[in-house]
């Protein structure tokens, strides 16, 4: 594995902080925010959520060699397949949102029939995710020989999962109980932070020079 690996890397982190961008506008309570402008940014958010974990399962197979890794052809189908992604998620949110073509307005009346939506937001990232931890297991452990960097990987994976169990079960009760002034949304972000930076120690952990070198994609 050679240092190159950063620059697929980073695309995963330039990704993160655009979430975290839009974080503000959709999950922030700024007051008095447009109905439009926040419709906008939730659009950009959810398209950027699916392209996001995208970019990171694709770092996982990087490992592999089955490209060389930093080079414009990896790079570039890393960017043109999550910017699919993103464009197809974004606007089915956006025509939800604004009702273009009135094809998704089911979902707004309560009787919640946006299947490509759920499909792309919440079903999609969570493959994308499964693929990743296996992905990097195999090749911690099997390739690798090693074990201390699955601490990380695990710990990544707790901090993940704390953050979405904050989102989607402790949620309703911090709202209830501030009168509705703050919920687990604040939570889940500082969580799913805490689990991009461990994600970015392990990567760190497995790109040492000491590892293992790949020969003719082949380990030594």
């Amino acid at each position: 594995m050679t240092d190159y690996l950063t620059r697929e890397m980073q695309l995963f982190l330039l990704a993160y902080i655009i979430i975290e961008i839009c974080e503000i506008f959709t999950v922030g309570k700024i007051p008095d925010l447009k109905e439009s402008v926040r419709i906008g940014f939730t659009g950009i958010h959810l398209g950027m959520i699916i392209a996001t974990l995208w970019i990171l399962m694709l770092n996982a197979a990087v490992g592999y060699q089955i490209l060389d890794d930093g080079t414009p052809l990896s790079v570039g189908l890393m960017v043109g397949s999550a910017a699919a992604l993103f464009i197809g998620t974004g606007y089915i949110a956006l025509d939800t949102g604004f009702q273009w073509t009135g094809h998704f307005d089911s979902s707004l009346s309560g009787n919640n029939r946006n299947i490509a939506l759920y499909v792309l937001y919440q079903l999609a990232p969570l493959v994308f995710l499964f693929i990743f931890f296996v992905l990097e297991t195999v090749l911690v452990i099997r390739v690798l020989g090693e074990r201390k960097p699955m601490i990380y990987l695990f710990a990544a994976a707790l901090l993940f999962a704390i953050g979405q169990i904050f989102n989607y079960v402790i949620s309703i009760h911090i709202c209830n109980g501030t009168d509705g002034k703050i919920d687990g949304s604040m939570f889940e972000t500082l969580f799913t932070l805490l689990s991009v930076v461990t994600i970015w120690v392990f990567w760190s952990s497995i790109t040492e020079d000491d590892w293992p070198m790949p020969v003719n994609n082949t380990y030594s």
